[in-house]
């Protein structure tokens, strides 16, 4: 970390570059959102499901990450890819940032994700992420929301598409887990579909609710899938969470 000092005043040059970059990354991020959130609800209507995954969200996400990479220099490592050729399933993926959330759309395709339904009021964004059958709840009303998402999850997976949860509910600062809520056990218990956990530490690049992106290499790793098979949703969770807390420990070593 470097530190100059101009007359009586000091300021970290280190801090001053990422917020420069940060700022860059912005400057294509937001208007790609969006021009593309607008050519999306154009055109994606039109096209199948398993296309129009691809046109929405595959492009914008891989070229978001891209000028991440390019402007912030936030890379990052997989290991365990090779385990969803098991799928489709249900992908379970720790939250600590937006990172995740555009990083997960680039690994298997067709997929869905639980969202809380505000953000489809969102402009371009949430105009254009209606198209790809989200499962959109009142987190206000849950029980109502745990029999949607069983509901619609389990057609979902019946017709070949992928169903994406963040299940702690929340970002929360790297280093930090919070207990996995069971809506995820749920649906796969309900389904027999087989449960996949994904483990990170992006806020070390990504914090949450920060401005500021710092440069590094993110690690990320996909479980074995977890069986559902004769398991119900407390035991199918109990095995998710020891595998992440285990995970994540190495991770975060």
């Amino acid at each position: 970390m470097r530190k100059t000092r101009l007359g009586h005043l000091a300021f970290d040059s280190t801090d001053v570059v990422i917020s420069l970059r940060s700022f860059l990354f912005y400057c294509g991020y937001i208007p790609l959102t969006v021009v593309w959130g607008t050519l999306s609800v154009l055109i994606g209507w039109a096209l199948p499901f398993e296309q129009r995954f691809r046109f929405i969200i595959g492009h914008w996400t891989k070229f978001s990450l891209w000028w991440l990479r390019v402007t912030c220099k936030i890379n990052c490592v997989v290991d365990g890819e090779q385990h969803l050729r098991h799928g489709p399933g249900v992908l379970l993926v720790t939250h600590q940032s937006t990172w995740e959330a555009l990083f997960i759309q680039t690994v298997v395709s067709p997929q869905t994700t639980l969202i809380k339904k505000e953000l489809l009021w969102i402009p371009f964004f949430g105009w254009a992420f209606a198209l790809l059958r989200p499962i959109a709840i009142d987190r206000t009303r849950r029980l109502g929301a745990l029999r949607q998402l069983i509901d619609q999850g389990s057609r979902r997976l019946d017709d070949g598409i992928w169903v994406t949860l963040f299940p702690e509910g929340t970002r929360l600062d790297s280093g930090n887990r919070a207990p996995m809520q069971r809506g995820g056990a749920a649906l796969a218990s309900a389904s027999g579909k087989p449960v996949f956990v994904v483990a990170h530490n992006a806020g070390r690049c990504w914090p949450a609710h920060s401005f500021k992106k710092h440069g590094g290499t993110i690690q990320v790793r996909i479980s074995t899938p977890i069986s559902s098979v004769d398991k119900n949703a407390t035991e199918i969770n109990r095995l998710a969470e020891e595998w992440l807390d285990r995970t994540m420990k190495e991770i975060d070593a």
